[in-house]
């Protein structure tokens, strides 16, 4: 059974409908022991850093998804949710993430030509022995939303990278943590093919 994390953000539907239409079994759920007890647990999401931190720690979810992570449960972030896994955010200064992974969420710097938020299709620079993109070409286009972007520590985490301005890390994976700042679930057979990847880890 797959978790889909609920604490009140946006796009939460569209993710659960994407594994289901893989034939997945899944929950929409913020019951604890519900999560605990997922073969896979996803934290989707789209809005503001400080606001979806701030309904973690109401729902009591950041405990819980700092045990799933702690036990080796292979954990999907996307776009706000792939944020929040890191220590912190220009967007919301102050505002300590869940620190799961070493790095900062930085904002899209302005740039002639182009418009922020990042709204549409980029190619992916992909790492070839990324277990999240097995079997997925180099430079597949996948669709992006967002006007904060990853800058992770580790330079070996990044699974995937591309370029709107600035480098973009644009996919994440570590151990059983697995984050994409794009979103799966909008970008057609590529996205499904990605989530079938993280479903079959």
């Amino acid at each position: 059974m797959i978790a889909v994390i609920d604490y009140d953000a946006g796009n939460l539907r569209s993710v659960e409908k994407a594994f289901l239409s893989l034939g997945e079994q899944v929950s929409l759920t913020r019951d604890k022991e519900q999560i605990l007890l997922a073969d896979k647990v996803v934290l989707p999401g789209v809005g503001a850093f400080g606001d979806a931190m701030a309904k973690l720690d109401q729902y009591g979810l950041r405990e819980v998804i700092c045990q799933v992570a702690g036990r080796g449960t292979p954990f999907l972030g996307i776009c706000l949710g792939l944020q929040l896994m890191f220590e912190s955010s220009q967007e919301s200064e102050g505002v300590a993430g869940l620190g799961l992974l070493e790095g900062r969420i930085l904002k899209i710097p302005d740039c002639p030509g182009l418009k922020i938020p990042h709204m549409g299709w980029n190619s992916l620079d992909i790492r070839p022995d990324s277990r999240l993109f097995a079997g997925v070409p180099q430079g597949a286009y996948v669709y992006f939303v967002h006007s904060y972007y990853l800058k992770a520590k580790d330079e070996g985490a990044v699974a995937a990278s591309t370029e709107y301005g600035v480098h973009i890390h644009g996919a994440v994976e570590q151990g059983n943590l697995f984050a994409c700042q794009f979103h799966p679930e909008k970008s057609g057979d590529t996205g499904l093919r990605i989530l079938k990847n993280f479903v079959d880890l």
